[in-house]
């Protein structure tokens, strides 16, 4: 499973809310048969490192990120694929 966004308020953090949250999309995937549950979390996010870091999570270090948008996705679909 892939989680795009966890966005807790700070004014509501630290009362058991992302853990809630992440541990029933666990449930789910436990449930369903996924071997996996992934999210992203921006490197100088120490907090948020942190916790998942508490939760057992492990950072895939061996991976990079690439995003592609503006210019370069609109030339890319018009590209000629044959």
């Amino acid at each position: 499973m892939y989680l795009e966004d966890l966005y807790v308020r700070p004014s509501a953090r630290g009362r058991g809310h992302g853990r809630a949250l992440l541990s029933a999309l666990a449930r789910i995937c436990v449930e369903r048969g996924y071997e996996r549950f992934e999210w992203w979390v921006l490197n100088w996010n120490d907090p948020s490192i942190g916790f998942y870091r508490s939760l057992g999570a492990e950072p895939m270090d061996d991976w990079t990120v690439f995003r592609m948008s503006g210019d370069p996705l609109h030339a890319l679909a018009k590209a000629n694929t044959a």
